[in-house]
């Protein structure tokens, strides 16, 4: 996919090497001195020159990903959070590495306690040496490993001290105290309240999250009051201002809260609004003496009007959304109009009753609060402005630890029936239990323990009947909808039973749930910033279907599968390490899996096999969420080192590390043969094309496929089960952008950043870099090649094809290519882009306002100012531009950098470089401002272009190499070249300039990820990997025992969901054949070679209609068979003497037009004439050419079908190694994939399943 990236370290001596290339361009590194004394001030933000001198922020480079979920200011309010987490067994280890991870300020472990080989089953940086050792000093060496801008350390205290430890105030020279702690295992009541008493008196956020064997919980407090500024963590609306008018309410208009006669101030909106009533917003942006309104918090209303019910105006009908468009005068007096017609009408019809009418709020105006003297200052409004909505901050007060323990009457359950039905009651009645079991007997319930069982559950029917008369308690009550009833549960002995497995198991973890917990609790730390809503208090899981009755762990006691063995039975890991997974994917999601599988000690077998494929190789960015990597390890494989790295953690790991893409390029090596041994497949990827084709792999081979994906704080997971549920190709996902921007105004009327940053991207860069040199290249390489491929294009590309090529032959045409070829090339398109344009658009606007008499730039439409140039003192930004773009060239021309700045701008001074004259564009040019079909081209202008490329001398030509586009190698002058147009096409505009940063993050199309909702899923799935283990899709009953889920852990309790999988979708094909009905992981075999015939005979048969087209599967393009070509067979194209002509039927004039006047001019014209013979000849020809297709397909008709499909789909000889693909696959199959077309009796398209036919043994 890309060029191995340069590792990070090895910058300063590598930089002056080409980036892309590793070709070396032979630049000196020594700089001049008289370049050194030249002050520079411009270009402070760009990577470029930064790169080459070793400034490279990195840990800014660690956590683009993450900012693009948080935001910068809430990444820099993290680094003051000091978080101390108390327990370093499974829990713990992933808290404090999601934290690490996350960048907090800093992460102090506690846990003196020795570790046990049990420990490793869940605590991956514990090693066999670790056994009797301190828990959080043996684990410290890797955690501090994970982020070297992350303080870790291990404090050393009594367990009894814990709570005065919360009292420090300069934890690790920080010069602040904790911000959070968290406990992630139960401590005794007198010190677990004793923090949470000392947390909530210190402003500490206090959290607890515990596994005690296949049940899970998680308490939050944030204290008596907490202000969250950000409740859901969806990006605010930026609304430009079109208008602003000041209306009078009364009659139609309707404005909440204002008064008949009340002048408000209505400004109308680029697009509409999602604000309510009181809601707050910001003003920017504003010019003139409206720019005092700009950073004001103002409150806003919505505005409506009334309309008669029988007018049933439609607001989302294209022609109202355009009346819309128009100013707010004119809108209101044509809804008056329409509003007196009506009531007229009613009027005079004596209808008795009140005359019915509604409120339509119009979603492109909104009403801003101000006072009658701020009202006044708006009537010098012209144009500009953005209306910014503003989260408000919610301040929540949060309840203790004690408190809520008992005053929560139904606490949230991680699946929602069954919170609905009161589950959450007896495990926090359990956690109670435990409590004072341990205040009793001084130690906690042991494992697999019946005694301790018997009196924890007895404890816990105890503190049940004693808070049941207290008001809000939770005891064990009947819960219906949600709602506590007040009746005692009937039967009390499935609980008993409960409260005794919790006890047995308490002990134990399962690295699944330990996962799920560390990536949700330490997202919970990070909203100590205010950022994000916090759960409300509790949340539980209990997963009981995983559990084996037993009384021992047999022979895997004393291992660090003990507990494994202890909750699903020794019988278990005798399967689990039998077993052969596929994983698809090793970056975040990957990592995470990875770890799973080694600490469950799947694939450990003789011959077993953990196989993981990824063509990745490491980069920066990865090193904030896929833990196994660490930065010396940037531009290796992903796979081979992820590998590495957990084969250490448990050697007896017999995994694979491959690094090839799985798709239709790459079945030669992942055959049959390979996907018939696997048991299941997992993936771990983070795009839709690749997800679609590997489900469909699972569903052809009949693989349960486990499928997870996120998005920031937003994660999903699924289990897909043969012949169970639904498939993942049965979803509606899409990678597509849903949100598009109009052309006209990215091209010439922008009014957001957003706008420009994407113009950079689409227009500058993609043509400048990508398109044109890639075009020239095709063009230079094979010039009839090129030619041909041109006629796919349409006009517009094809002109801009040619233009682009000529215009790179005409530079070199110019002189020699050095880098002062590259900087004129560059100041070209200064002027061309930010002057020259410019000057063009504004003429010819102000020309159409001139004979329209109607003001032109209005509303969103600003008039847009030429940039500055002076040869003598260069402006900065144009020489951020320039250096940019000219180095950008200098990578296509393959000479040597010009990255000190100084050296640069020598240069530039040096060559004098002048704007050309402008010329006003001709009568009529055209101005891109509004919708149409595409750009209008003169065909004679291309052939003009055609005929000028055709006469270059293809000698002469030298290499133009295309840019890759990488958003994170700060080398190439990617962002920096997006970043200076992005800002110089906002001053044409005079919209607000982008920090390189957001540049980054919406040109590179980077999607938010973060450490915390990847553990958290994954710790999900890996539970349900067990499952397949364990044979439960097997079972009966199956879909009740696997959870999907559905998080996002911005919004604290509200998206906190798993569910059932939905079952497979049952297809009708409306067919009469043998199969009426079919899912996705169903198909219809057909076995034995047979001719093309007899296997469209058998398809017919099989479904119960004729077959029309049949093609591979996948492949429409590729035909087969085609019900239209048998019918070609009683054609008929017959010359007969006198010249007749007998053609039949009729439709074969569609396929030979020319017959028709041929055989009529046979009967008109002198026999023998050269008229005559012409006709004779089409006749002749069309007959000729109508039996080699009757011949070709009654060959392929009656032969082997297996010989028919490689005729249709085999490349041809020009296609050398698509051909020898092509012929390797299918020389491992046995079978050919296929899909026919059908219709229903009533004609409609049929839905029918795969066919899978067998030609060979």
């Amino acid at each position: 996919k890309r060029s191995p990236r340069l590792k990070q370290e090895s910058l300063s001596q590598v930089s002056m090497f080409c980036c892309r290339s590793g070709k070396e361009p032979g630049e000196p590194k020594v700089v001049s001195a008289k370049y050194k004394a030249m002050a520079v001030q411009w270009g402070d933000w760009m990577g470029a020159w930064k790169a080459e001198e070793g400034q490279t922020d990195v840990e800014q480079d660690r956590l683009s990903r993450a900012q693009a979920a948080f935001g910068g200011e809430t990444l820099a309010r993290m680094k003051d959070i000091n978080v101390l987490i108390i327990g370093c067994r499974g829990v713990g280890v992933e808290a404090a590495k999601n934290l690490i991870l996350s960048n907090v300020g800093s992460v102090t472990v506690w846990d003196p306690r020795p570790a046990c080989v049990e420990d490793r089953g869940a605590n991956f940086y514990l090693t066999e040496s670790s056994v009797g050792k301190q828990r959080a000093a043996e684990c410290l060496a890797q955690l501090k490993s994970l982020n070297p801008y992350c303080k870790v350390e291990a404090l050393d205290a009594e367990e009894a001290q814990l709570p005065s430890c919360l009292a420090e105030a300069n934890v690790l020279s920080t010069g602040r105290g904790y911000g959070a702690v968290v406990l992630t295992e139960l401590l005794p009541r007198d010190t677990l309240t004793g923090l949470n008493t000392a947390a909530r008196s210190k402003g500490i956020a206090f959290m607890l999250a515990v596994n005690m064997g296949v049940t899970a919980s998680i308490f939050s407090d944030f204290g008596p009051r907490h202000v969250i500024t950000d409740e859901d963590g969806e990006p605010t609306q930026m609304l430009a201002v079109g208008a602003a008018e000041v209306v009078d309410v009364g009659q139609i208009v309707k404005v909440h809260g204002a008064k008949e006669g009340d002048k408000v101030l209505v400004l109308s909106l680029a697009s509409d609004h999602g604000l309510q009533d009181g809601d707050t917003v910001v003003l920017d942006d504003m010019r003139g003496e409206l720019a005092g309104f700009n950073g004001r918090q103002l409150k806003v209303r919505r505005f409506g009007v009334l309309s008669p019910n029988d007018a049933k105006v439609d607001i989302k009908d294209v022609a109202v959304k355009e009346a819309l468009k128009s100013p707010t005068s004119e809108v209101l007096a044509n809804f008056a109009k329409q509003y007196d017609y009506y009531k007229s009408e009613f009027d005079a019809s004596g209808a008795t009753g009140k005359f019915k009418q509604r409120e339509i709020t119009l979603f492109n105006r909104l009403v801003i609060d101000l006072d009658s003297a701020d009202l006044k200052k708006w009537s010098s409004y012209k144009s500009g402005g953005l209306v910014n909505s503003v989260k408000p901050a919610v301040t929540k007060e949060y309840q203790s630890f004690e408190e809520t323990l008992v005053k929560t009457a139904n606490p949230q359950f991680l699946d929602q029936e069954a919170w609905h039905a009161g589950e959450g009651c007896w495990v926090q009645l359990a956690i109670a239990a435990a409590l004072r079991f341990r205040d009793a007997k001084g130690r906690w319930p042991g494992l697999l323990d019946d005694g301790d069982a018997t009196d924890l559950a007895n404890a816990a029917k105890a503190l049940s009947d004693e808070q049941k008369d207290q008001e809000g308690a939770c005891w064990l009550q009947k819960v219906e909808w949600g709602f506590p009833s007040g009746e005692p549960v009937e039967d009390i002995e499935p609980i008993q039973a409960k409260f005794k497995r919790f006890s047995r198991l308490f002990a134990a973890e399962l690295t699944g749930l330990c996962a799920y917990l560390g990536g949700t609790i330490a997202q919970e730390v990070i909203k100590k910033t205010g950022k994000f809503a916090p759960i409300e208090q509790w949340i539980h899981h209990d997963d009981a279907c995983l559990v084996k009755d037993v009384s021992s762990a047999g022979a895997y006691a004393r291992t660090r599968y003990a507990y494994q063995a202890s909750i699903l039975g020794p019988e278990f890991m005798d399967e689990i390490k039998k077993q052969k997974v596929f994983l698809v994917g090793c970056g975040a999601l990957g990592c995470e899996y990875l770890k799973g599988l080694a600490l469950m000690g799947a694939c450990t077998g003789k011959d077993s096999k953990l196989i993981v494929t990824d063509m990745d190789r490491i980069e920066v960015s990865n090193l904030s969420r896929q833990f196994l990597f660490r930065q010396s390890d940037v531009g290796s494989p992903k796979s081979t080192s992820a590998a590495r790295v957990v084969k250490g953690w448990n050697p007896e790991l017999q995994i694979e590390a491959l690094e090839k893409g799985v798709g239709v390029t790459s079945e030669d090596f992942f055959d049959d043969q390979f996907w018939m041994k696997q048991d299941f497949c997992w993936n771990a990827l983070d795009n839709v094309v690749a997800r679609k084709y590997t489900d469909r792999c699972c569903l052809w081979y009949g693989l349960p496929l486990l499928e997870s994906g996120t998005l920031g704080t937003k994660s999903n997971s699924d289990v897909f089960l043969p012949g169970l549920t639904k498939s993942y190709n049965d979803g509606v996902e899409s990678d597509a952008n849903e949100n598009q921007i109009a052309m006209c105004t990215l091209r010439s009327f922008p009014y957001l950043p957003l706008h420009c940053i994407e113009f950079a991207k689409q227009a500058y860069f993609s043509d400048y870099m990508e398109f044109a040199p890639g075009q020239y290249e095709s063009f230079r390489k094979d010039m009839q090649g090129f030619f041909e491929q041109l006629d796919a294009m349409g006009d517009a590309e094809q002109f801009k094809s040619l233009k682009m090529i000529k215009g790179i032959i005409e530079l070199q045409k110019a002189g020699s290519i050095d880098f002062n070829a590259c900087v004129k090339a560059a100041f070209d398109h200064y002027c061309k882009d930010f002057i020259t344009s410019i000057r063009d658009l504004v003429y010819a606007c102000d020309e159409i306002e001139k004979s329209s008499g109607k003001p032109f730039w209005t509303g969103t439409k600003r008039r847009p100012v030429e940039a500055k140039w002076d040869a003598k003192s260069p402006p900065a930004e144009a020489l951020e531009y320039l250096y940019a773009t000219a180095n950008c060239y200098a990578f296509m021309w393959k000479v040597p950098y010009v990255r000190n700045r100084a050296e640069f701008q020598r240069k530039i001074i040096e060559l004098n470089l002048q704007v050309p004259a402008w010329v006003e564009p001709t009568a009529g040019a055209k101005v891109d401002s509004e919708e149409d079909d595409g750009d209008k081209v003169d065909p004679a202008q291309i052939e003009a272009l055609k005929g000028e490329l055709y006469a270059v001398d293809m000698k002469s030509l030298r290499e133009c190499e295309a840019h890759d586009f990488e958003k994170d190698d700060d080398t190439n002058f990617h962002i920096d070249f997006l970043t200076a147009s992005t800002n110089l096409r906002a001053s044409n505009y005079d919209i607000k300039h982008t920090e390189r940063s957001t540049v980054k993050v919406t040109a590179g199309r980077i999607i938010p990820a973060l450490a915390t909702t990847t553990a958290m899923i994954c710790g999900l799935v890996d539970i349900e990997f067990m499952k397949l283990v364990l044979g439960m899709h097997k079972s009966e009953g199956a879909l009740d025992k696997f959870y999907n889920a559905n998080v996002n852990l911005a919004t604290g309790s509200q998206a906190m969901n798993i569910f059932r999988p939905e079952p497979a979708i049952v297809r009708k094909t409306q067919l009469p054949g043998q199969i009426a009905e079919f899912t996705s992981w169903d198909k219809v075999d057909v076995d034995g070679e047979v001719s093309l015939e007899e296997l469209v005979k058998q398809c017919e048969a099989k479904l119960g209609g004729p077959v029309l087209r049949l093609f591979p599967a996948g492949n429409d393009k590729v035909c087969i068979y085609d019900k239209s070509q048998v019918q070609k067979l009683t054609w008929k194209i017959e010359l007969q003497e006198g010249g007749k002509v007998e053609i039949v039927p009729d439709d074969v004039y569609t396929a030979w037009p020319q017959l028709k006047m041929a055989a009529q001019m046979l009967q008109k014209v002198a026999e023998g004439s050269a008229a005559y013979k012409n006709f004779e000849n089409q006749v002749r020809g069309a007959a000729k050419s109508l039996q080699a297709v009757k011949d070709t397909f009654s060959g392929r008709f009656k032969g082997p079908a297996s010989e028919a499909y490689i005729a249709a789909a085999r490349p041809s000889d020009e296609e050398a190694e698509k051909q020898k693909y092509f012929d390797t696959v299918l020389s491992k199959r046995s079978y050919i994939p296929l899909q026919v077309n059908m219709n229903t009796p009533d004609g409609e398209d049929a839905d029918t399943p795969l066919i899978r036919y067998v030609f060979r043994n």
